[in-house]
């Protein structure tokens, strides 16, 4: 336990993908893990995950006594939150079921105790309305899977404290993760409004046949998804401007920016349109298992972080001489 964070205890609220993976996120940084889930084989289905994940964690680096030993599974939610130092709960996306569940948890787990939330997209302010404890209540909103994805957006309500989101950073950051502070509540936080926005026009492309299902990811993950997930957008249209940079990509980019803009689509995703999207995922699938895809996921993704992690020891790059291209 990290003395200045005085967590060393978590309980798991939830143990399907997500729950899972945060569970073998803190087992990894070796932390105590008590879970609770009340449905059928959750406890089986959790520890399969979590040894199935083992492997890549501990090529990751293991903490000092990390065990899969130290994960214990109740079905008693007070006998699995009443002892913890901070509870994750990762409960169905559904806000009524999420302010009575945090109403309970608060009602049986004495401050300074942290509650957060995995929510990915109901405001904390909702969430903590029934607490009387509501300055604990937080969200930490992870990315799929979350015992390698290091992004995790902590969010306060209208009542949460400034303590309890220093906390949360800090815990986040010894857990491994980019903690982000999010500083005001909108629906689906930040990094879920992107996707959105991207998805939006993806499916509107399908809809109107412009590009079929396997080749709109092909455009994404071989073409700017490899930059963004290197330096991000801003940065990457600031190398677009030259040796300008991003106030050149702005005068000279403005203008086409805009009408891209203007013309982007809003579809229905109705029935019609699932299918359409379902049928072309099936076919992009090619008979792989669920199983063997999310291995190469992850795979990939290890691979990524470690070329990541030798980029704060990288020399700076001298800017080029090329002309602008705008992409």
């Amino acid at each position: 336990m990290d003395p200045d964070i005085g967590i060393s205890r978590v309980a798991i609220v939830g143990t399907g993908l997500i729950g899972s993976s945060w569970a073998a996120c803190f087992l990894a940084h070796g932390l105590d893990v008590i879970a609770t889930d009340p449905a059928p084989g959750a406890e089986d289905n959790a520890r399969q995950y979590i040894d199935a994940a083992w492997p890549a964690l501990a090529k990751i680096g293991l903490a000092p006594g990390a065990s899969t030993s130290r994960l214990e599974f109740t079905g008693d939610l007070k006998g699995a939150v009443a002892s913890a130092d901070l509870v994750q709960e990762n409960a169905p996306e559904r806000e009524p079921i999420k302010i009575k569940l945090f109403a309970e948890m608060d009602s049986i787990l004495p401050p300074p105790a942290i509650l957060a939330s995995s929510t990915s997209g109901i405001p904390m302010s909702r969430i903590q309305s029934e607490c009387e404890h509501p300055e604990r209540c937080v969200t930490g909103h992870p990315f799929n899977p979350p015992h390698l994805i290091p992004l995790v957006e902590v969010v306060g309500g209208a009542k949460t404290s400034a303590e309890t989101i220093e906390r949360t950073m800090h815990f986040y950051t010894a857990m491994g993760k980019r903690a982000l502070h999010i500083r005001k509540e909108v629906p689906g936080h930040v990094a879920n409004r992107l996707a959105a926005a991207l998805y939006r026009e993806v499916a509107y492309l399908i809809d109107q046949d412009v590009v079929s299902v396997a080749d709109v990811d092909a455009a994404v993950c071989m073409g700017p998804g490899l930059r963004w997930a290197l330096m991000g957008p801003n940065l990457i249209y600031h190398l677009g401007g030259g040796p300008g940079g991003i106030r050149h990509y702005f005068e000279q980019f403005t203008g086409p920016m805009t009408a891209f803009w203007a013309n982007l689509g809003s579809p229905d995703l109705g029935p019609e349109l699932q299918k359409k999207i379902v049928d072309g995922v099936l076919e992009e699938v090619d008979g792989r298992s669920f199983e063997a895809l999310s291995q190469e996921r992850d795979n990939l993704i290890m691979g990524l972080l470690e070329l990541l992690s030798h980029r704060a020891k990288a020399e700076p790059v001298a800017a080029s001489g090329h002309a602008a291209d705008g992409s």
